[in-house]
């Protein structure tokens, strides 16, 4: 069953997708991450190319012909989908197929009521479906994390 863990108080969602995404490159994780739109999808790219702060990470969109060999892709729902490892959802929707993947986190902005509430709904919806949901609060790092 997919891990779902629910990082709360995020100053910077994309900051900390960069973050998470180097990390999980480091552990060998291949990584996707839905966005909403092709705003934001270039603002992540731009953002990968100077993370870390040292490097960047490799990562390309999933419609690139290069996808199943990049560690870490950039892409849309109804985009393909080429491994299972790690989902990173920048949505406010639980993505379609979250359920084939190993892993699934969902961010939550620290001063945005639209995104709070988009994530309540969520989390709400894979509860209900019998997921055991973990999560990190991104303010108060120290505490750890509890499950629900």
């Amino acid at each position: 069953m997919t891990q779902i863990d629910f990082y709360l108080n995020a100053a910077s969602k994309l900051q900390v997708t960069c973050k998470i995404a180097e990390k999980a490159v480091r552990q060998r994780m291949k990584v996707l991450i839905l966005v909403p739109d092709d705003i934001v999808a270039r603002a992540l790219d731009k953002l990968l190319w100077t993370s870390p702060a040292t490097g960047f990470l490799p990562h390309c969109m999933t419609t690139d012909s290069l996808a199943r060999e990049t560690p870490v892709l950039i892409g849309r729902n109804n985009d393909p989908q080429p491994h299972d490892e790690l989902l990173i959802n920048l949505g406010n929707t639980p993505p379609p197929l979250f359920s084939r993947f190993q892993r699934l986190i969902e961010l939550v902005s620290i001063d945005d009521e639209a995104d709070k509430l988009a994530a309540r709904q969520r989390f709400r919806f894979y509860k209900d479906r019998g997921y055991k949901l973990s999560h990190h609060d991104l303010a108060h790092p120290g505490k750890g994390s509890s499950n629900d």
